[in-house]
């Protein structure tokens, strides 16, 4: 039975707004719990890209396989018969592929490209918002890596046409 909508980094939202052009395939996704620690934690924003391809190692937003409208963030971890076998970054969290099997591609929404951290609890000091400003903007795409965290080169440009609301 999948868990209810607050929990286990979860993304909830529209996939697609009514607006036409090239930023409609750039959007934001808001991580509301720990499914993904350490990579992401609750309150990370994902810069995400509608329609991208995915590669083993990407960070993505799907549909939850028997919830359609719950929608969920994960890893996608290998390429299987039907679609992709996901997983979360916390071996504590089992809402992934381990309960609902392999993920059809048509569930998948899109592939998280940039982590962007908000600053948690008040910053005292220079030396404070220096060490935030270093993490708080991270890329999430390119080679494999252990599980636990991907790391690349990627750019932000332009301005984000619509928002979820990651979990």
């Amino acid at each position: 039975m999948p868990e209810r909508t607050r929990e286990h980094g979860h993304a909830e939202g529209r996939e697609r707004d009514e607006r036409g052009g090239p930023l409609k395939r750039i959007g934001l996704a808001e991580v509301y719990n720990p499914s993904m620690k350490p990579t992401l934690l609750p309150g990370d924003q994902l810069v995400v890209k509608y329609g991208a391809s995915v590669r083993r190692g990407d960070i993505v937003v799907l549909r939850h396989p028997f919830q359609h409208d719950l929608l969920i963030v994960k890893r996608a971890v290998e390429r299987r018969s039907g679609g992709w076998w996901v997983r979360g970054d916390n071996p504590l969290v089992m809402n992934d592929s381990r309960e609902f099997g392999t993920v059809p591609d048509e569930l998948v929404v899109a592939r998280a490209w940039l982590r962007l951290r908000p600053p948690r609890g008040v910053q005292l000091s220079l030396a404070s918002v220096a060490r935030w400003s270093v993490s708080a903007l991270r890329p999430l795409v390119g080679p494999v890596r252990p599980r636990g965290g991907a790391s690349a080169s990627g750019v932000l440009s332009g301005v984000f046409s619509r928002r979820l609301r990651a979990r």
